[in-house]
């Protein structure tokens, strides 16, 4: 059963850490029958009248447990996990749900709604009914941002992979056919281009965040030359040096 676990609001300007790193190193706690499928990056609304860190943005951990008994089991780990690297003065927020849950349909327009306008606690607990949706600090905004992430995630066409197989550790430049074994699909964006074939090889710009899209990682790329395919993404370069504004 594949389940969704949203965070947000876990850091500061001066933590050493943001909410994408605290996601991906759930992947540590969790037990042994319970899988990594992905960690996911959502952009939520960036507007005055909602406090934010760097980015506005949250995470949502996709998880594959084997018995939905465990259920209970990663929350309380979930939980666990964020009172050791939730920073103090933070909003943390935590939301946990399985694919099968009624509400997710509901948390799916929360989540869109959380893209453009300015949302409630009392909406984001209306919207995830039943489901775990629990603060542990501060304001407990943070439940907003997680629950949005969740939702946003569930609807399978929104946000990046900050994690999946260990992209972080791929190389500059890598055969299509690669990406494919490892599941991640390598779509062209060019006009009237033709589709990578898969002896093609792909620079990453050692930065591999592909788009999820139809439930899936898809790489998206521009031709660079015959038979040479560019990641149209790249890191952003960043003026300040505070480890809390970098890019998940």
């Amino acid at each position: 059963m594949l389940i969704y676990i949203g965070f947000d609001d876990t850091d500061s300007k001066e933590s050493p850490i943001g909410t994408g790193k605290l996601a991906r190193w759930l992947n540590a706690e969790l037990p042994d029958d319970c899988c990594c499928k992905g960690v996911i990056r959502q952009q939520l609304l960036v507007c005055p009248e909602i406090p934010y860190t760097s980015h506005n943005s949250s995470a949502c951990f996709l998880a594959e447990i084997a018995d939905p008994a465990l259920m209970a089991s990663v929350i309380e780990k979930a939980i666990d996990h964020l009172s050791k690297h939730a920073v103090a003065g933070s909003d943390p927020g935590l939301c946990v749900v399985a694919e099968t849950d009624p509400y997710l349909s509901d948390l799916m327009e929360f989540g869109r709604c959380c893209t453009h306008t300015v949302m409630t606690q009392v909406q984001a607990i209306r919207a995830a009914g039943s489901a775990h949706l629990s603060g542990h600090g501060g304001t407990k905004d943070g439940i907003i941002g997680a629950a949005a992430s969740v939702g946003l995630t569930a609807s399978g066409w929104l946000g990046r992979y900050i994690e999946f197989d260990g992209l972080r550790n791929y190389p500059r430049m890598i055969r299509v056919s690669e990406l494919n074994a490892r599941h991640i699909a390598v779509i062209s964006v060019d006009r009237d281009a033709t589709a990578p074939a898969p002896q093609d090889m792909v620079l990453t710009n050692e930065w591999l965040r592909p788009r999820r899209m139809a439930h899936e990682p898809v790489l998206l790329v521009s031709l660079k030359e015959a038979g040479l395919w560019q990641n149209i993404y790249a890191k952003n370069k960043k003026k300040e040096s505070n480890p809390s504004d970098q890019q998940p």
